[in-house]
């Protein structure tokens, strides 16, 4: 099984995601970016290079498509929260489309990630 992001990796990884427009998800252990393309063509290119990125990690995204938006959420069930193969896809996404616009006002800061867990627990 797949292990959860530990809080000291939260605190050290999240953050830079945040800057690259990553957020929490409410209620949810989990990320979540919105990219805006110039067309449907460029949106779809873009999950295509994603979809082959995910299989080399074996690790797939929650995505939905509506024209040239493309919102993707990351988590891991396996182990029911966020995983470093969240931190791994997320950042060869965000290579993937460093023209693309990025919809930054969807989620909660990813700080509150890293006190999630330690809630719990």
């Amino acid at each position: 099984m797949t292990p959860l992001l530990p809080e000291a990796d939260r605190k050290t990884l999240l953050p830079p995601l945040a800057e690259t427009g990553w957020a929490a998800v409410p209620g949810q252990d989990a990320i979540r970016k919105v990219w805006k393309f110039r067309s449907f063509s460029e949106a779809w290119g873009f999950m295509s290079r994603a979809a082959l990125a995910a299989e080399k990690l074996n690790h797939h995204p929650e995505w939905k498509n509506v024209y040239n938006v493309v919102d993707v959420t990351l988590t891991t069930h396996d182990c029911h929260g966020l995983s470093q193969l969240d931190i791994d896809l997320a950042r060869r996404m965000d290579k993937l489309a460093p023209e693309a616009e990025i919809e930054r006002n969807h989620g909660e800061p990813v700080s509150c990630l890293c006190e999630l867990r330690s809630r719990k627990a």
